[in-house]
């Protein structure tokens, strides 16, 4: 034989006993717990037998390789070793990585391991901690939801740094961006491209295909992405990962020395050009690739002058095609047509194409052997195959992960601090965690994630300045306000919603099947995502008070229902009370119905009638008449006119501000002063408040929130609120100054 391995392991509970004879006429035998596994003779000395070989070996060694990965673990263990990574610091498919694929230089392993190594050449493997690059064209909204399922499968099963590569439009860019900050995964880098600087590169190319332009960016790359960057994988958004991505990574280094791209052969029957009478489809070699899945060698590529080679492709067979019907995959496939010797081919469950009517059944015949689901069907989820519902769960698996849980660190390899992760542990480090109150000083440095636009959104500014749009924050327990706060206020909407990742899926859903919701396109939905033991309901408001784009904010609460005509209203306040010169608060009087029908009242006389009969109430008179006595309902009952009020200790109204208003305090959370807070520091700022005499809201009722049970219930959570306030009275008198005096006088006076 041209190449003998022979290895042993005995334990106590089982032998594993594995012998390779490899030669030109060959049997591999595999005895496992008394098991064999005979792969088939090779059948002749022909290249594509060798091949078939190699392939039908390690589909078995993949099969086999989670137990091997344990068999290690175990022999570590009673080595003495159970210091070591079990897979002697080596990622991927390295299966068996002891014995047919380590060498002599694996210095940490054991002695038994380095006496069963071969002089046969080793397989590919991933180095530790070495950096794994992954590009993606990304634009849109729905996209970006896309891409936040991909990372999520890639992060689940990687052991690598990664450095993620993002060519992306605007929008995709802001959603990305403001993602990944707040995401904070160790070794994790991101970068961005503008599409749009790439734009002129292909778009000159007629395309069919609903992906748009952005479905011919792929072939961009070698010029977007930086020249020192020699290989990457290029991912299509509808990806989902079932294995770790090092493991594809480790392919690059089968590439023959001309090979410059790896792909997988196309699954369907499109380029063989019968899938309907005079069906003419690009020119393919064989069945044709699909570029879902693509290893771009891209410093080979640069070296053989890459973007003039496709350009020419495109341009010759555009002159009989005309236009791609599947964007990018059309000219890859003329071009390696061409060019056969220039690609490797990937075996297909690198990429099992989910579409109706492919081969992908023929990639897999257990779990085990997934490594890649591509959903390259319009219909997406709802695609058919028989399988389809496994695949769909792992999906939604990921879709729903808690993504919070995959910001661990990767043990060994040194992950760059960013300059907000080191803030973030300075602040972390001055925390006493025997302070009766860290819990909620621990809460207001929690980086929470944000998913900004989680749907469609559309906004065109009106030409005046005087545009108004209504803030507020929610969670699930307060969805069934949507509709009815959409019906009311016309304008545009910015809501921060505080949810579990698979509660953002359910209110995605929800928001998809109403018709009121999918019919506006200027309510920007922001999630964040929880984290911790107490709602951030400060910090809520803020994303959503950031992310409006109007001059102005009216800064309410979900669970009231503006009047109708209010937003037009408020629109001609802010002109008549000269907002764009003067510090000015509009207050909005606030009501309360404790019935769940109501029939709206359409206008102030209207409110009036309701509330002489008791059907209404002023906002909380009975509970907390504080918080809104200062607006003066008895003045307001005639008023024609907008009044002045004056601050007083616990007022809380809801107010119309410049959207460069002063942000509310993060470190109030849960239940109390978080409103009263931001009122009294619009009132440092000497913001003059000014009642509105045609203006209300109603809050509708509700069960209470489970933070104002706790406030109830426990005297610690009190005494915490207590010392939240004293600590935020002083931070205002350093800030303001001998102004800020009255706020401490006034509480004291309570």
């Amino acid at each position: 034989p041209l190449c003998q391995i022979k290895i042993k392991y005995k334990l106590p509970n089982f032998d594993l006993s594995l012998t390779f004879h490899l030669s030109s006429c060959c049997r591999i035998t595999i005895l496992l717990y008394g098991r064999s596994l005979l792969l088939s003779p090779c059948l002749s000395e022909t290249p594509e037998a060798r091949v078939l070989e190699r392939a039908v070996l390690e589909s078995r060694v993949r099969e086999m390789e989670e137990e091997n990965r344990q068999i290690r673990l175990q022999l570590s263990q009673l080595q003495g070793t159970a210091g070591q990574p079990a897979d002697g610091g080596n990622y991927g498919n390295a299966a068996w990585g002891a014995s047919a694929d380590t060498g002599p230089e694996d210095v940490e392993n054991t002695a038994e391991e380095r006496a069963n190594h071969t002089e046969c050449p080793r397989s590919p493997t991933v180095l530790k901690c070495e950096l794994i690059h992954v590009a993606c064209v990304c634009a849109g909204h729905n996209a970006s939801r896309d891409v936040v399922t991909l990372v999520k499968s890639i992060l689940f099963h990687r052991k690598n740094p990664l450095h993620f590569h993002f060519i992306t439009d605007a929008v995709a860019n802001q959603i990305l961006s403001s993602l990944f900050q707040s995401w904070m995964v160790p070794s994790v880098q991101v970068s961005f491209y503008d599409a749009d600087e790439l734009k002129s590169e292909v778009s000159w190319i007629p395309n069919k295909h609903y992906s748009g332009i952005y479905g011919l960016m792929k072939l961009t790359l070698t010029k977007a992405l930086p020249s020192d960057l020699t290989k990457v994988i290029v991912l299509d958004t509808d990806i989902t990962f079932a294995t770790d991505i090092a493991e594809l990574w480790a392919i690059f280094r089968k590439f023959t020395d001309k090979q410059v791209i790896g792909l997988v052969e196309n699954q369907s029957d499109w380029y063989l050009g019968n899938l309907w009478k005079n069906h003419k489809p690009w020119p393919a070699l064989g069945r044709g690739f699909n570029t879902g899945v693509i290893l771009l060698y891209l410093e080979r590529l640069r070296r053989i002058g890459w973007e003039q080679m496709w350009r020419l492709t495109a341009e010759r067979e555009l002159m009989s095609m005309l236009s791609t019907s599947l964007a990018d995959q059309d000219i890859f496939n003329a071009f390696i047509k061409q060019n056969p010797v220039l690609v490797h081919q990937l075996p297909c469950f690198w990429n099992v194409q989910l579409s109706d009517h492919t081969r992908s059944e023929q990639c897999y015949t257990e779990v085990s052997d997934l490594k890649v689901i591509h959903w390259n069907s319009p219909k997406k989820l709802r695609v058919k195959n028989k399988h389809v519902e496994f695949f769909r769960n792992l999906y939604l698996t990921f879709l729903e992960y808690d993504g919070n849980l995959l910001r661990r660190e990767l043990f060994g390899c040194p992950s760059h601090a960013t300059s907000e992760s080191v803030q973030l542990q300075g602040a972390l480090e001055e925390l006493d965690e025997d302070d009766q109150c860290y819990d909620f000083r621990r809460e207001r440095i929690t980086v929470h994630r944000v998913h900004l636009y989680f749907l469609q959104y559309e906004y065109t500014p009106t030409g005046d300045d005087t545009d108004v749009t209504l803030v507020a924050q929610l969670s699930m327990d307060r969805l069934q306000m949507l509709e009815a706060i959409c019906k009311h206020w016309e304008g545009p909407i910015s809501l921060a919603l505080y949810m579990s990742d698979a509660e953002a899926q359910q209110f995605l859903r929800y928001a998809q099947a109403s018709e009121v919701l999918k019919n506006r396109k200027n309510v920007g939905y922001h999630i964040v995502y929880k984290e911790g033991q107490f709602y951030p309901v400060n910090l809520v408001r803020n994303v959503a008070l950031r992310n409006a784009n109007t001059p102005y904010v009216f800064l309410a609460d979900v669970d009231f229902l503006p009047m109708y005509g209010l937003y037009d209203y408020l629109r001609k306040s802010v002109v008549q009370l000269d907002m764009a010169h003067t510090k000015k608060a509009l207050v909005v009087p606030a009501f309360e119905t404790l019935r769940y029908r109501l029939s709206f009242p359409k206008s102030k006389a209207e409110l009036l009638s309701m509330l002489d009969i008791g059907t209404l109430y002023t906002f909380r008179y009975h509970v907390w008449t504080k918080g809104h006595a200062p607006t003066n309902y008895a003045k307001w009952r005639t008023a024609t006119t907008p009044y002045k009020v004056e601050w007083e200790a616990d007022f809380e109204p809801y107010v119309v501000v410049k959207r460069d208003c002063p942000e509310y305090d993060q470190r109030f959370v849960g239940f109390g002063w978080n409103k009263v807070s931001h009122i009294m520091e619009l009132d440092a700022q000497e913001y003059d408040l000014m009642v509105l005499p045609n203006a209300f809201m109603i809050h509708m009722p509700h069960a209470p929130s489970f933070d104002i049970s706790k406030f109830r219930s426990s005297p610690g959570y009190r005494y915490c609120l207590q010392t939240l306030k004293e600590e935020f009275h002083q931070d205002l008198s350093r800030k303001y100054g001998a102004a800020a005096l009255k706020y401490l006088t006034a509480q004291r006076n309570i």
